[in-house]
């Protein structure tokens, strides 16, 4: 969820285009939501702003390189060890979680191994 201040803020500083209505009222297209997508989950690899304008305007004229992939793809590699490093710190806690917390920690962990494929499918093809 992306407050409208965050919208506004965006639109600002130029990563979001808006139309506007002939009441004044800003109007988003589809492709602005694609880009606030983008951006989320840019933001969520720690990218500085300047950067994912960098990036959009890149995926915009088409002209991702493969270095620019190279880079997202390291970059969310050590993300992933990093996770996976917070969640083998937190393997001695399970003993002492109960059968209830045990498998509810289970589905979670199986539902993001299922997005991690996804992810991952969608970078190989």
């Amino acid at each position: 969820m992306v407050s409208k201040r965050t919208i506004d803020y965006y639109t600002s500083i130029g990563l979001l285009k808006a139309d506007r209505s002939k009441s004044n009222y800003r109007i988003y297209t589809d492709e602005s939501l694609h880009d606030l997508k983008f951006i989320e989950e840019c933001k969520n690899l720690h990218f500085p702003l300047d950067e994912i304008k960098r990036k959009l305007e890149m995926r915009k004229a088409g002209n991702i390189c493969s270095s620019e992939v190279d880079k997202h793809v390291s970059a969310v590699t050590q993300q992933m060890k990093q996770l996976y490093s917070d969640l083998f710190d937190l393997f001695p806690i399970l003993d002492h979680l109960d059968d209830g917390q045990k498998e509810q920690l289970n589905n979670n962990l199986s539902l993001l191994r299922s997005a991690l494929k996804k992810s991952l499918v969608k970078v190989s093809t």
